[in-house]
């Protein structure tokens, strides 16, 4: 089980690494200017392999995630368990508002600025602290 662990743990980091790199590229988009076609073409393409590939990442992790769950009957019944468990949904809703930020901004129909970008950009770090202090700290 500890390889098991072990590859949870770097695709975990791996998702994540994705996660907060796309929002990043996300506020270069909203900067681009109007007549700067090519520039945008480029971050969508961008923005697009990076969500491609995150996704491609997502899924052992999750998948790792469950074999672990049910592999060490990890928390089962625990408190901090069902909140690391909102938090890995909470993740997984943050992936698909990606996605769906990325088919607006393809589609030129975003309303959101480069700010909200920024701000939107910070939300994986703070579950991703949330989980780590779950899992080790155990809370409750």
């Amino acid at each position: 089980m500890l390889w098991v662990k072990s590859f949870h743990i770097v695709f975990v980091a791996s998702w994540f690494a994705g996660l907060f790199y796309l929002p990043r590229i996300f506020v270069n988009l909203a900067m681009v200017p109007a007549d700067s076609t090519a520039e945008r073409e480029r971050l969508l393409l961008m923005a697009a392999k990076l969500l491609r590939f995150t996704t491609l990442l997502m899924v052992p992790a999750v998948a790792l995630g469950l074999w672990l769950w049910w592999g060490y009957g990890v928390g089962q019944g625990a408190a901090w368990m069902h909140a690391k468990f909102l938090v890995v949904a909470l993740v997984l809703a943050y992936h698909h508002q990606c996605a769906r930020q990325l088919r607006w901004l393809r589609a030129g129909t975003s309303n959101h600025g480069h700010v909200w970008y920024r701000w939107f950009n910070e939300l994986p770090v703070l579950l991703l602290v949330v989980a780590v202090v779950l899992v080790v700290v155990k809370p409750f």
